[in-house]
C-alpha cells in the first residue's frame, strides 16, 4: 500500500477557521508549509490542492471545498482522475471519541458518526487510511453535536494542539516512509501527551 494523496477534511471559508471540525485542514496546511507546497484551487476536484515532494515521493495534498458532508464527492473525483484506489488515500480528520490531541491510525471500520467519513465510504468505498486526531468529547452531554464540532478551540486547547502538531506531521511522514503496519505499532501505542505529562508532574 503506497500513499499518493493526503487529504485534510474540513469546511471552507473564514467562518470555520480554527474550529474543531477543521483540524484536518490545519494538519495538511502545516504539512504543505513544511514541504514548501503552494495551494491552488482546482475546479475539477472542487478542492484546493498542493503538490509536494517528500523524499523521493511526490504527494498530492487536498483540501475539499465541498463542505465536510460532501468530502467524498471531491476526493472521489481526485482518485478517479489519477486512476487510484482508496488504499492510495490518507485522510486526516477530527475525532471526538479521542482525548484532545491524541492521534490514532486505522483503515477499517464504520464512519463513527463522522459525516465526512460516511460520505467517503459511500462514494469511494472502504480501504483508505484514516489518521484521526482527538478533539475531546462534548463538555455537556446535552450540547448539540454540530454546535460542538463547529466551535472554536479554547486558548488552552489550541495551545495543546499546537504543541502536538510536530508529532502529527511526524506521524504522517512515518506512514509515508515506513508503511501502515510500522506506523500502526508506533502511533497507536497509548503514550501520554505533553499536556498530560505536565499535569502529572
Amino acid at each position: 500500500m503506497s500513499i499518493a494523496v493526503i487529504a485534510g477534511l474540513g469546511n471552507p471559508g473564514p467562518k470555520y477557521r480554527n474550529t474543531r471540525h477543521n483540524i484536518g485542514f490545519d494538519v495538511v496546511d502545516r504539512f504543505a508549509y513544511q514541504l514548501g507546497g503552494v495551494w491552488r484551487p482546482e475546479a475539477r476536484f472542487e478542492a484546493e490542492v498542493a503538490t509536494v515532494q517528500a523524499g523521493e515521493r511526490k504527494l498530492l495534498l487536498v483540501k475539499p471545498q465541498t463542505y465536510m458532508n460532501d468530502s467524498g464527492r471531491s476526493l472521489g473525483a481526485v482518485l478517479r482522475y489519477h486512476k487510484l484506489g482508496p488504499e492510495s488515500l490518507l485522510v486526516t480528520y477530527d475525532d471526538l471519541t479521542l482525548d484532545l490531541g491524541r492521534a490514532k491510525l486505522s483503515v477499517n471500520g464504520s464512519s463513527g458518526g463522522h459525516n465526512g467519513i460516511g460520505d467517503l465510504l459511500d462514494r469511494i468505498g472502504p480501504g483508505f487510511v484514516r489518521y484521526r486526531i482527538g478533539i475531546g468529547a462534548k463538555p455537556v452531554k446535552e450540547m448539540d453535536l454540530a454546535d460542538y464540532v463547529l466551535s472554536q478551540f479554547k486558548p488552552a486547547e489550541r495551545e495543546l494542539i499546537s504543541s502536538r502538531m510536530p508529532d502529527f506531521l511526524d506521524h504522517i511522514r512515518l506512514i509515508i516512509d515506513k508503511g501502515i503496519e510500522t506506523a500502526f505499532n508506533i502511533i497507536n501505542q497509548r503514550t501520554s501527551t505533553t499536556h498530560e505529562r505536565s499535569h502529572n508532574k
